[in-house]
């Protein structure tokens, strides 16, 4: 059994891409380069989970009165 590596599926979606290209077929060229960011992780999931959205955080904010000793506890 032949083990593809990384190296060996880029080839692959560059021959495709090419072929793609040499035919007019834009859908296919896009699908291509879209495998190839996937295989090397430039899209992350999660990324397209959110939308870019910003997310909401929750921030508690704790003051002492130092000037008070009983107080700090």
């Amino acid at each position: 059994m032949h083990k593809m590596s990384i190296d060996d599926l880029m080839t692959e979606l560059d021959d495709a891409r090419l072929t793609a290209k040499a035919n007019g077929q834009a859908s296919a060229m896009v699908s291509a380069t879209m495998s190839k960011a996937k295989l090397l992780g430039v899209l992350d999931k999660t990324d397209s989970d959110h939308d870019h959205e910003p997310q909401p955080i929750s921030i508690i904010v704790r003051t002492v009165d130092a000037r008070k000793p009983e107080l700090l506890a």
